[in-house]
């Protein structure tokens, strides 16, 4: 069984990412399964074979201990850990090839506490690799490109497993592709369009950033995908095999 988890900033489109590597792999003759994690989620494009919101509920929660919906929210995901168990099991009874793991919207709920370094660790899996979604929407800007480049670094160190950078929503980007592929193919490039932001404070503090992420060989060209028409998709399911089955496996 292989494990592709799924994380990003609330709104990057994981949970419909999710649902199009069901697609994709359902329509090569795999078995893939679906593994909710949010249980704060109100509707998924999909239905989870697993579903954490079956073992962890938010309203009774908030009932039991007196606590709002955020609070409720952080302990319900701070749970999630001390049911791996349980969730392993339900996994396993299916038997599957591939398991797509929907995370929690709230970023910062799943990867930088406790819980989602540890379920990522101790969750029983042949190879597992992370996808992290850039929200495109927010990365056509330089600086916020850098921006959101050190937080998939953070989930890359906070997670300690293979990862695979995917740029969603190409499709509502199309005036600025050109930019966002130039910032991705070429330190040079975004240096050049950070040096010329207002701020002169905020645009040397992103090039230092930028300076040290690469340094650390960690610059980042993201795969660009649209989750709506399936562009870049074989791209992506091309760095998966070569993750995940050593590139032997080939996906239409």
């Amino acid at each position: 069984m292989n494990a592709i988890i799924i994380t990003g900033t609330a709104g990057s489109g994981k949970s419909l990412l999710t649902s199009r590597l069901l697609e994709l792999y359902k329509d090569n003759n795999a078995f893939p399964i679906s593994l909710n994690l949010d249980p704060g989620a109100v509707s998924l494009p999909y239905e989870p074979d697993v579903d954490v919101r079956d073992i962890i509920n938010i309203e009774n929660l908030m009932q039991e201990y007196g606590l709002g919906p955020n609070g409720s929210l952080i302990m319900a995901t701070d749970m999630i850990s001390t049911r791996l168990e349980e969730i392993q099991e339900q996994v396993d009874k299916l038997n599957p090839d591939y398991v797509i793991v929907d995370s929690p919207g709230q970023i910062e709920l799943f990867v930088f506490r406790t819980s989602g370094p540890y379920f990522v660790s101790n969750f029983q899996a042949e190879n597992k690799v992370n996808l992290f979604t850039f929200d495109s929407l927010l990365s056509t800007s330089p600086i916020n490109f850098v921006v959101i480049s050190l937080i998939a670094t953070s989930v890359r160190l906070r997670l300690g497993i293979s990862q695979i950078d995917v740029m969603t929503k190409r499709d509502l980007i199309i005036d600025k592709l050109h930019d966002i592929l130039s910032w991705s193919n070429s330190k040079t490039a975004i240096e050049q369009s950070l040096s010329k932001e207002k701020d002169t404070q905020y645009s040397v503090l992103a090039q230092e950033l930028l300076r040290g992420i690469s340094r650390c060989n960690m610059f980042f060209n993201p795969i660009l995908i649209s989750n709506l028409t399936m562009a870049g998709m074989t791209n992506l399911s091309a760095s998966l095999s070569r993750i995940l089955a050593q590139g032997e496996e080939v996906l239409d």
